[in-house]
């Protein structure tokens, strides 16, 4: 557990408050935007998470005394798996957490835990890679095209991974592979790079009762903890996985495996984890919610200030046991702009970890619109639903409202300019068409079911399983 400290100018400030000085005090911090926003309701907190790169902006906001600029206290406490995570959360363990981008929109409509979970916060873009075992890399390798300096053309097309997977079926052998959580970006960027190369990764019908999701399936995928997929990879459980940072570089380092493709080359600036809190909560604290989003914008925009200039303090953060606790190394192979695939092929990847850039920590309407239609598409969500549900359920859970409130106050105090946000006075939620997918095919949030019927592999339209 990561334990509180308080700066010198924090202490004062709590001392002064105690003999009544309440507005000494508060010259202490910014006046105007205490006066405009008004204190924190709750001021100790626990936020958990998960021992991956992209927990960043936590650790950051933690340690550079962004919370404690706004009078928040807070605990940072590793949790075992994703399921943990949530639950806490929802029990009141943990006021708030690092998530999986499809955790809230899951728990909001009832699939698994249910939960009204909220997000105001996206934690960042990209960050999570596609690893295969060193005997299945060797089969794919016959089929990858290469350049002219002997190097495979990246990116990397599960088309190449297919031929693997037919063998193992003709010989009656399951392919099986790796992902963190059901609803986790991992599953559904794993599905995608698979569905388009032709692999089906099969399908839920949890009105049926069956949800592993291996229905009509190619490929079986299951659920492994991100820190043990590369000793599960070495025991031959698995033949490949989807993780987060730093789990694929560390099959690097050990000589286990060879990520062959990053999620940036999947979709390229895909949103990837969320802040997440129960809707009770932000309407319980609302002033401690603003204020928490208000530093976690702030660390989000230190990760990435002067070309990622301050990654290698993150990193040496990170790699401390408390936070993601592998060696400065390893995380520094993605946190500060490059890749290894396979051993000794490191290539220039900028935008491997954003945290800030392109309004990344905006909590856009149609990358929730995205997810949601991920769990149409593989059975999560068994029925059809018009366009109109998704924007809805959209909506309950992703909260610009709140973002927006933070942002202003940033503003404010001129610790952010009005550049550094989108402009939300035209701000509709959705994001413009993106064409940049490794199917080439083009994702229109406000048109969801059309979207869908674009696939050939996945239920659309009043498909039922």
């Amino acid at each position: 557990m990561i334990r509180k400290h308080w700066t010198t100018a924090t202490r004062r400030r709590r001392c002064l408050k105690a003999l009544g000085l309440g507005l000494l005090g508060l010259a202490l911090t910014t006046a105007t935007a205490v006066a405009e926003l008004g204190e924190p309701e709750k001021e100790d907190l626990k936020f958990g998470f998960i021992k991956l790169t992209d927990m960043a902006p936590l650790a950051i906001a933690y340690e550079k005394g962004f919370f404690e600029d706004e009078g928040l206290f807070v605990q940072l406490e590793a949790q075992a798996n994703w399921k943990v995570l949530l639950d806490g959360v929802i029990d009141g363990q943990l006021d708030g957490a690092h998530m999986l981008a499809g955790q809230p929109l899951a728990a909001t409509i009832g699939f698994g835990t249910e939960a009204h979970i909220v997000t105001p916060f996206s934690m960042d873009l990209n960050g999570n890679g596609i690893t295969v075992s060193n005997q299945v890399w060797e089969q794919m390798k016959a089929h990858v095209p290469m350049q002219e300096d002997g190097r495979p053309r990246h990116p990397i097309k599960a088309d190449y991974l297919k031929p693997v997977v037919d063998t193992f079926k003709a010989q009656g052998k399951p392919f099986k592979m790796g992902m963190v959580f059901p609803v986790s970006t991992h599953n559904y960027e794993l599905r995608y790079w698979l569905a388009a190369g032709g692999i089906h990764p099969g399908y839920y019908a949890p009105h049926k009762g069956d949800i592993t999701g291996t229905i009509d399936a190619d490929a079986l995928l299951s659920v492994t903890p991100p820190p043990q997929m590369p000793a599960t990879l070495e025991a031959g459980t698995i033949y490949g996985y989807c993780v987060g940072e730093p789990w694929n570089q560390q099959a690097v380092f050990k000589g286990i495996g060879v990520p062959v493709i990053t999620d940036y080359e999947i979709w390229k600036d895909n949103p990837e984890k969320v802040f997440g809190l129960t809707r009770e909560f932000t309407e319980k604290y609302p002033n401690t919610t603003v204020r928490i989003v208000k530093a976690l914008i702030r660390a989000g925009k230190w990760l990435d200030d002067n070309d990622n200039a301050n990654r290698p303090e993150a990193v040496k953060i990170l790699s401390q046991p408390n936070y993601v606790g592998a060696d400065y190394e390893v995380i520094a192979n993605s946190m500060t702009g490059t890749f290894e695939y396979e051993k000794g092929d490191k290539r220039s990847v900028p935008d491997f970890n954003v945290f800030f850039r392109y309004h990344a920590t905006y909590p856009y309407y149609s990358d929730a619109v995205w997810y949601l239609t991920q769990m149409r598409r593989w059975g999560q969500i068994p029925e059809p639903k018009p366009d109109a549900w998704y924007a809805e359920v959209a909506s309950k859970v992703y909260r610009p409202d709140i973002y927006r409130k933070a942002a202003e106050e940033l503003i404010a105090e001129g610790e952010m300019q009005p550049e550094d946000f989108p402009d939300f006075a035209a701000e509709t939620g959705f994001r413009p068409p993106q064409t940049e997918f490794i199917d080439g095919i083009t994702f229109d949030g406000s048109k969801p079911n059309a979207y869908l019927k674009q696939f050939p592999i996945g239920l659309k339209g009043e498909e039922r399983l």
